[in-house]
């Protein structure tokens, strides 16, 4: 496959012009004057400017109206204030007195509310030893430049400088850290804007920001961006932290979301929402900032829904990191069926069918005639939704309360693994609203271009792309944007016994170079082979677990120091730094059955973050055409 694979920078802009987060066209409340400057910050800046606006900062949550980020310049936060010149009648260092619509009030000094909101972010930021200067004179100061100012789009420089004379501007608003309206307009230069704007700078020095830099800045700035990490603390205790090391207060290595996916999970508005998205393009991470930001904003509980049961304890986890499993429910579909049942006391449906279809069957027939309520729910979100099917879907849907009519469905359909789903019926007649509403995020992050180029290429044949309207499931073709890393392995063996025997080796070897137990996975092609590596597993004393069992899936624990081993389909939606996808040799050369085992394979090759290695013992179709490729 011809992969996109020019440079696809975490910090490149996906336009021309700044990146805002969130896009500035999905603010809904914005002053006038915020706006306009908005927009004069979005067509005057160049791309590698990023501006946030009205995000929360620390445990105080201070919210500062914009902040402007350059790699060469440094960082700016900035006040925007409506105000006209005749409304204010008097200014000091702390406080401005001004004339509203509800009559005379005493409001902050605005540049003492941009200070504020600076300085406390800086003093996050110096606990971070990457981000302070290590020369003697300096050290402990940050090693790039920052500054603070205030924008009045509603008053000239000259309506300005009549107001406040010159003398009592350098104590009460300095004109250095102020832009006014002439200075904003459309015709204005976009130099001398820009350079307004670094003139609120004390200090200009240092080198342009690295990457890791930048996502160490937003690692601290904006813990709900956090990858593995909890963000409950929030900046944490403030008190506590000025006497701990700076050492300990961040780890060496941070994972932040994407700028790409950040955008998106802040520009995210109400109504139902669909991404479609290829694997690893960060769709889980956006489910756990959406159930983050809902949380804090709504007061019914939410919902999060998966079809997979080692997703949903996966899913949880996820939840607990954040903090707000109090307010979040995750389960798989059919275990939230069961509850429903159990709590409103509805009885099963009889019959002779499997018990998981009756109790589905049994809660729609409850919602249709009233014993189970619907609008349970102040949001509904559904991961890998392209493992429902339609009458699911549309149970689910009327779950969700019409007063916040929070509905978030993420899919891909290329791992659609369950014909009887594949979610091929329009989604307007499971009654989503998808129309206008839906995103496609086709750049994987988490694989490396080699893991990618491989899997896609082994499956590409029963991946082909195609189009579709917003109220139907298009098909995918991902894009790389991870690293590069070792090329993906290929191993025949010449019984199950020496592929279990190799398996051990690898993984005793790869702990010996310090990799995490729980960082490998062995994804198997049937449950007889699953058994066969647990059992080798445990005989070298390796500490595993098998999740064959309803009961060990819902147990999952990913921070659990031991290798997992599953399935095809139950590693959906999970991942792992290195993948063993093995017991190839089971499978049969059933031309019906081609189409479905390679897109199992595909989505246990996509599982793997940064190593993968295949093994089989016996030659087949799927072995041939890994030789062929593990050999261009």
């Amino acid at each position: 496959m011809n992969f996109n694979i020019g440079w696809i920078a975490r910090y490149r802009n996906f336009d021309t012009m700044a990146t805002f987060i969130p896009a500035l066209t999905t603010i809904p409340r914005m002053t006038r004057g915020e706006r306009r400057f908005g927009r004069r910050l979005d067509s005057l800046l160049e791309e590698d400017y990023l501006v946030w606006y009205d995000i929360p900062l620390g445990r105080r949550r201070r919210y500062p109206d914009f902040i402007i980020l350059h790699p060469a310049r440094g960082l700016l936060f900035l006040e925007v204030k409506d105000w006209k010149i005749e409304t204010i009648r008097s200014i000091t260092p702390d406080s401005v007195v001004i004339d509203t619509q509800e009559g005379r009030k005493t409001v902050s000094n605005p540049l003492a509310q941009a200070r504020q909101c600076a300085f406390a972010a800086i003093d996050q930021l110096k606990r971070d030893p990457q981000l302070t200067q290590s020369d003697k004179c300096y050290r402990g100061k940050l090693c790039f430049p920052y500054g603070h100012g205030v924008v009045f789009p509603n008053i000239t420089r000259r309506q300005w400088n009549q107001a406040i004379p010159e003398a009592e501007q350098e104590i009460l608003l300095p004109a250095h850290r102020v832009i006014c309206k002439d200075e904003m307009l459309t015709t204005a230069d976009p130099e001398a804007f820009q350079q307004r704007l670094w003139n609120m700078f004390d200090y200009r020095f240092g080198e342009q920001f690295s990457v890791p830099q930048l996502d160490r800045i937003r690692w601290q700035l904006f813990p709900e961006v956090r990858i593995d990490a909890p963000t409950t603390d929030l900046f944490g205790n403030d008190e506590a932290a000025e006497d701990e090391p700076a050492s300990n207060l961040v780890p060496n290595i941070v994972r932040v979301m994407d700028l790409h996916q950040e955008q998106l999970a802040r520009s995210m508005g109400d109504g139902h929402r669909v991404i479609h998205g290829v694997a690893g393009s960060g769709k889980t991470l956006i489910l756990g900032y959406r159930c983050l930001h809902l949380a804090q904003a709504i007061s019914k509980p939410i919902l999060v829904l998966c079809f997979n049961i080692t997703l949903a304890a996966r899913l949880r986890c996820f939840i607990a990191e954040k903090g707000i499993s109090e307010k979040v429910k995750v389960h798989h579909f059919h275990e939230w069926c069961s509850l429903q049942l159990k709590t409103y006391q509805a009885d099963l449906a009889p019959g002779k069918g499997p018990i998981w279809e009756r109790q589905v069957e049994s809660v729609i027939r409850a919602v249709d005639q009233s014993r189970i309520p619907r609008a349970q729910y102040g949001a509904v979100m559904i991961d890998e939704g392209h493992d429902f099917e339609q009458a699911w879907l549309k149970l689910v849907v009327q779950m969700v309360d019409p007063d916040t009519n929070s509905l978030l469905l993420l899919y891909d359909d290329a791992q659609s693994i369950y014909q009887k789903s594949s979610l091929k019926f329009p989604l307007s007649s499971a009654g989503v609203q998808a129309r206008g509403r839906t995103t496609i995020l086709k750049l994987n992050y988490r694989n490396t271009r080699e893991i990618l180029t491989f899997a896609y290429d082994f499956a590409q044949d029963f991946l082909k792309a195609h189009d579709a309207d917003d109220d139907h499931i298009p098909l995918i073709a991902p894009e790389v944007a991870g690293v590069s890393g070792p090329r993906p392995a290929f191993r025949r063996l010449s019984s199950p016994r020496d592929e279990a025997r190799y398996l051990v080796r690898c993984i005793q070897t790869w702990r010996s170079q310090g990799s995490g137990l729980n960082s490998i996975a062995v994804v198997y092609t049937g449950n007889s082979q699953g058994r066969l590596f647990y059992d080798a597993l445990r005989e070298a004393s390796i500490p595993s677990r098998c999740l064959q069992q309803s009961a060990d899936k819902r147990s999952y624990d990913p921070q659990a120091d031991e290798v997992v081993l599953l399935s095809r389909q139950s590693s959906k939606g999970l991942e792992f730094d290195t993948v063993l996808l093995c017991g190839l040799g089971a499978l049969s050369n059933d031309e019906e059955r081609l189409a479905q085992e390679a897109r199992l394979l595909y989505v246990g090759m996509t599982r793997a973050r940064r190593r993968l290695l295949v093994t089989s013992c016996k030659p087949n179709w799927y072995t041939q055409r890994l030789t062929e490729l593990a050999s261009a």
